[in-house]
């Protein structure tokens, strides 16, 4: 006899909320100043400066990115195969906690690399697996909770983005990148602690084995949601491709505008990379907005499905370009435009992003066959690698060999705006022949 439907929360999830919160501040608050510390502080092995130029820098921004989401597929095989979700993000938290101390201790290109790659594949490696660890922890009773967990969970990212969004540039301008780099490490290092305090409160599903993971794996059930899948991930990562460039072009932009801003009271002005921080503090006013009064008015009238949110957060995004275009032309004539065009932009790329990124989250949760849940957690992710591969090789294309580029100033927006237009257009036929699934955990155990 099934349990009846129940409210209360499951034991596990205020130890998850409260490392993701932790975990999240280290990772945006290394990524929020990395352009700019590759600009203007790196240096070389024997102490001198040597600044990557900008468009250097725009191309191994999005080269980490494509890579940091590249690991989550390891990650996945990892947890669902050899540990199980709980022991490979403990032990790939440590390795990340590595990569920050190795960006806290050298500011040359040898500690760049070798911080970037440990923090890519510990970060990349345990996305999967805390997303699906999630939804593991909520029994058939409980699944009429999992979207609004699913909204909190994003919550917490956007909580601790935010802040370290706002500290860090802070730290770099003040105190150098030894410092910036070093408290995002500390953070790290709480947040594996926060996790592992919950150990005993979690529900844990067990690795399940290679030769049963790969009969599931090749079996018609999986076969058919990972060709599906990689369909509309496929669309899903144009979006990644736009909302990326949030940490380089969009920074770089930044540094040519006017940042100062008047409140009326108080009169401020914002470092390149604190304009970052509109995205998360929108996120938390948004998330609860949509949640609890846009989408059940909407769906009074219309049926909004997650692939119809997906399809309507594509279209917005592409207008958050229109809106960094038309000042990017006031730039290139040799005006200096208000930064208030960023905050409008970033307005309409979140909408998108609630649309999309949380949709798609608890999207390819429930799409997954029980055993494969780490798995489509990290194929999901790959539509972000392969979202920054996109801007990567674009931003490598359109370089010309005496330093100029093939989109200059608005036409590189403009550029995208187009892409992603035609990329929403094409989605809306293509979701038309997806059938939705519905894959919720009903076993597994506390964590020995």
């Amino acid at each position: 006899m099934s349990k009846p439907p129940t409210s209360k929360m499951p034991p596990g999830i205020p130890y998850i909320i409260g490392n993701e919160l932790a975990e999240r501040f280290s990772y945006y608050g290394m990524k929020t100043i990395m352009v700019i510390f590759m600009t203007k502080y790196l240096m070389d092995s024997s102490g001198n400066a040597a600044p990557m130029t900008e468009s250097d820098a725009k191309y191994w921004y999005h080269i980490f990115n494509m890579t940091n989401y590249l690991f989550p597929i390891l990650g996945a095989f990892v947890a669902d195969i050899l540990l199980g979700k709980f022991k490979t993000i403990i032990s790939l938290s440590i390795l990340y906690c590595l990569g920050h101390l190795a960006l806290g201790l050298f500011d040359t290109r040898f500690g760049l690399c070798v911080g970037l790659t440990l923090i890519a594949m510990g970060s990349g490696g345990i996305k999967p697996c805390v997303s699906a660890h999630v939804g593991d922890q909520f029994r058939p009773d409980k699944k009429h909770l999992i979207n609004k967990i699913f909204s909190v969970f994003y919550l917490s990212i956007n909580i601790g983005a935010a802040i370290s969004s706002l500290l860090t540039p802070v730290l770099l301008n003040r105190f150098g990148p030894h410092v910036a780099f070093g408290v995002p490490g500390v953070l790290m290092l709480i947040a594996t602690i926060v996790f592992w305090m919950g150990k005993r409160k979690f529900v844990a599903i067990q690795p399940v084995g290679w030769n049963y993971y790969k009969n599931e794996l090749f079996s018609i059930q999986g076969k058919k949601a990972l060709l599906q899948l990689s369909i509309i991930y496929a669309f899903i990562s144009i979006f990644w491709s736009l909302f990326d460039q949030t940490g380089s072009a969009w920074v770089l932009q930044a540094a040519r505008m006017n940042r100062m801003v008047n409140l009326g009271f108080i009169e401020f002005e914002l470092l390149p990379s604190q304009i970052q921080a509109i995205n998360p503090l929108m996120i938390i006013i948004l998330i609860p907005l949509f949640v609890f009064i846009v989408y059940p008015y909407i769906n009074k009238f219309y049926n909004l499905t997650a692939l119809r949110k997906i399809t309507a957060g594509m279209f917005i995004a592409s207008f958050s370009f229109v809106l960094c275009a038309i000042p990017e032309n006031q730039i290139s004539h040799g005006g200096q435009p208000t930064i208030l065009w960023q905050f409008f932009a970033y307005l309409f790329l979140t909408i998108g992003e609630v649309l999309v990124s949380i949709t798609a989250l608890e999207f390819a949760y429930t799409q997954a066959p029980n055993s494969m849940k780490s798995f489509v957690m990290g194929f999901y992710l790959l539509s972000i690698s392969l979202g920054n591969l996109v801007t990567a090789i674009v931003n490598g294309f359109i370089q010309n060999p005496n330093g100029s580029n093939k989109l200059e100033g608005a036409a590189y927006y403009w550029f995208f705006v187009a892409l992603m237009v035609a990329t929403a257009i094409t989605f809306v036929f293509i979701s038309k022949s997806y059938k939705e699934e519905s894959y919720i955990q009903s076993g597994g155990k506390l964590v020995a």
